[in-house]
């Protein structure tokens, strides 16, 4: 075979078009010892993993002899049946032609029913009467998993479940959760709805932050999960995290947990790649997080949805659909099979990249990307097509992944005394995971024109910074500020950035950014205190120096903050260095 460079141009294009595209069909089914396997990582407040409220049906409610559901003019509702698993085989009966209403235009291509049902549902081989309904014997079985059948679930009290809870303003002990607790069983409904996800790949699915817990925890037979032992009782805001009438936001040191748990799954060996699924708001954040931790050559897809499952046209199912055709298709691959993308965000038929992908509305097809360079890698919908491919270092490039980070670093803290000591903070144990304790606090703040009170700048003003740096000193070994300013510049009051001065000649690292979805780079002045944030949003700024903080540790702290010396002044821009050429390459 001739070299790649003498291959005509057209067959080198054919060719790797082909290799991009993997089409799955009944009749090509990959060999079983080659199918692919994906890792399912469930995230927090994921609206891809929740549910409309389950709804006692009409059903239940006249067989019970409760009020039954109707419109509001009083004509009663069509039951909306759930998934269910049946407990015994059953029998029904089918009416022939009943699946299309032009199924009947073309009889003659059918084959005969299987029997008849008269008037009074008697079934018969044979027809007895004209108004007798051809039908298919179908006998289900529970081994056959889910059928959507009506929902007959009551209260204990003989009251029809019309919400998610037993009453309004109901306390969370007493309400149904609708997050499911894992993927395992969105794949099951999405492969009956026809989605043809079983044929695609297998999967093993994690609980990594989950957004719906077992209160009352679960016996190892019965985990639908990958895990081992018993699933101790969980309780919201701590072990699971949803949104809703009992909402409960993640917390900060479960970043550490994340990381871990992909971290370990991936490097098992087993795995072709990992799907993410989190809540629409926060998923472009978990997704840069992955990115810049995990030390994998293995592709990393994110989804969210906008839609509960259960809405018409939910469209999670379709970005799953979609995440794993991208990691069966290579297009992530370079040369040498390694991940060149780092963690995408594949969303509405569009390959985001982590780093740039950001919510813009809650309806689907509203995430945007930032940064104006850039963002988007390429589509799914003529198959995974690539058409950027990014500069910035990631995954198994990334400076700031596990493997790169120290076993502990230096942080400074105030004592009671009112003294900042050095300390050290242990950032990985002995299996060289992530402690939930190490992950820095970065706090967020934002700046204006307009704002101070007098042409002359006056950090002591500005007391709600001088509070944030006494906060973080007094509180977190391992700490940082990243303020939004003007776009593009990221310049703030001029008694703001003064005070943000403080915070860098006390040892804290302070990132500007500019504001909103600025397409401009922050220009680095060497001059100044500061780390430019590049075109990051602030939140993914945040992140960032959030993993350069366990990497690099804070920065050196002056004697006298109104008179550091020339020497003091090159040690902190000595160590800016280092974390403004990661803000320049992540």
């Amino acid at each position: 075979m001739p070299p790649a460079s003498l291959t005509p141009r057209r067959t080198r294009i054919a060719a790797a078009f082909a290799a991009s595209l993997i089409t799955i069909t009944a009749g090509t089914a990959a060999a079983a010892d080659s199918k692919p396997r994906i890792a399912v990582f469930s995230g927090p407040t994921s609206t891809i993993q929740n549910n409309k409220p389950l709804i006692t049906s009409n059903k239940a409610r006249a067989q019970y002899g409760l009020p039954l559901l109707t419109d509001a003019w009083g004509k009663t509702q069509t039951d909306w049946p759930r998934y269910q698993r049946l407990a015994a085989p059953v029998t029904v009966y089918v009416e022939q032609f009943s699946a299309h209403p032009l199924e009947a235009d073309v009889a003659e291509l059918y084959a005969p029913p299987d029997g008849y049902v008269n008037t009074a549902g008697k079934f018969s081989k044979t027809r007895g009467g004209a108004d007798d309904k051809p039908v298919y014997a179908v006998t289900l079985k529970p081994e056959d998993g889910l059928y959507a059948l009506p929902y007959m679930g009551r209260q204990a009290n003989g009251k029809a479940w019309d919400d998610t809870f037993a009453f309004p303003g109901a306390p969370f002990a007493q309400s149904r959760q609708t997050f499911v607790p894992d993927g395992s069983r969105i794949f099951a409904e999405i492969e009956r709805d026809g989605g043809g996800i079983e044929a695609r790949a297998d999967y093993d699915f994690y609980r990594a932050v989950p957004s719906g817990g077992y209160t009352k925890g679960l016996a190892a037979a019965k985990r639908s999960d990958t895990g081992e032992g018993d699933i101790a009782p969980e309780k919201l805001g701590r072990d699971f995290f949803s949104y809703g009438p009992y909402s409960a936001s993640q917390i900060r040191p479960m970043l550490a947990r994340e990381a871990n748990i992909v971290q370990r799954v991936l490097a098992s060996g087993k795995y072709a790649g990992a799907i993410w699924l989190e809540g629409s708001p926060t998923v472009e954040d978990s997704a840069y997080w992955l990115s810049l931790l995990i030390d994998t050559q293995l592709p990393i897809s994110a989804n969210s949805a906008h839609r509960n499952r259960g809405l018409v046209s939910a469209d999670g199912d379709s970005n799953i659909l979609d995440s794993i055709d991208y990691i069966n298709s290579k297009v992530w691959a370079d040369e040498q099979g390694r991940n060149r993308l780092g963690t995408v965000m594949v969303q509405d038929e569009i390959i985001y990249s982590a780093r740039e992908v950001e919510k813009g509305d809650a309806h689907p097809g509203a995430y945007v990307a930032t940064g104006g360079y850039g963002g988007i890698f390429g589509s799914m919908t003529a198959g995974a097509y690539l058409t950027n491919i990014p500069t910035r270092k990631h995954t198994w490039k990334s400076e700031l992944r596990i493997s790169q980070l120290p076993a502990s670093q230096s942080g400074w803290l105030k004592t009671k005394a009112g003294k900042v000591e050095a300390v050290t903070v242990t950032i990985k144990n002995a299996a060289g995971e992530l402690l939930p304790q190490a992950i820095p606090k970065v706090a967020m703040l934002k700046g204006d024109n307009w704002y101070d009170d007098s042409g002359v700048p006056d950090p002591s003003a500005e007391k709600g910074i001088v509070a944030t740096i006494d906060m973080l000193l007094g509180e977190y070994p391992l700490a940082g500020i990243v303020g939004e300013g003007l776009a593009p510049y990221s310049s703030m009051s001029a008694s703001q950035d003064k005070a943000l001065e403080l915070a860098v000649l006390q040892g804290l690292p302070v990132v500007k950014t500019a504001r909103g979805d600025a397409s401009g780079l922050v220009k680095v002045n060497p001059r100044n205190l500061f780390i430019e944030g590049n075109n990051l949003t602030t939140t993914k700024a945040r992140l960032l120096l959030t993993a350069a903080l366990m990497k690099f540790g804070p920065l050196p702290r002056v004697l006298d903050v109104a008179h550091p010396t020339a020497e003091e002044l090159v040690a902190i821009r000595e160590k800016l260095g280092l974390y403004q050429e990661v803000f320049q390459t992540h």
